[in-house]
């Protein structure tokens, strides 16, 4: 006579019913534990980009208009799991007609770090001898485009600084 495995109307489980359902149920908590995050993983979409992030370094009164003006400043970046304070530096000139302009800090040659000339009013890169205006157009040497701007925007007198934009106009 073959016996069942499952149990009777009104009888309590067997012990090896009771094991084999643990069993089961641990396999499904498991594969539940181990699916679901690969799931979302494939399916959900990344998470949504953050908005740029305007830093503040300076009050807008600071700026003189007849010499560009380096200013400091320090952003938080996120490296995976790190959160890595950053020094960075930007050329801010103020022109004749009040416009704010900020430039980045390396020379769009080969990146190395210019410096404003007061002798000769222009950016000087000692490196390869790349010289850009005060407008930061390319005046002489091997620098293929003008030099990289920062978003910048003014409120209640302060300089708020943006995403570092690189310049597509080539050398003419």
């Amino acid at each position: 006579m073959a016996t069942s495995l499952a149990p009777s109307p009104g009888n309590p489980p067997s012990r090896r019913n009771f094991y084999v359902g643990a069993i089961y149920a641990i396999g499904a908590w498991i594969s539940a534990s181990l699916g679901l995050p690969a799931i979302a993983y494939l399916f959900l979409p990344p998470k949504a980009v953050k908005p740029d992030e305007w830093i503040e370094i300076g009050d807008a009164d600071s700026l003189s208009r007849d010499a560009p003006t380096e200013m400091t400043f320090r952003r938080n970046r996120v490296d995976g799991w790190k959160v890595i304070s950053e020094r960075g530096t930007a050329w801010l000139v103020r022109s004749a007609s009040n416009e704010i302009v900020a430039f980045g800090p390396q020379c769009t040659h080969l990146g190395c770090a210019y410096h404003w000339d007061e002798g000769r009013d222009r950016f000087v890169c000692p490196c390869h001898n790349s010289v850009f205006d005060m407008g930061g157009k390319v005046t002489a040497g091997p620098a293929p485009r003008p030099l990289d701007r920062y978003d910048l925007k003014v409120e209640s007198g302060r300089l708020k600084l943006g995403q570092l934009r690189h310049s597509g106009d080539a050398k003419a």
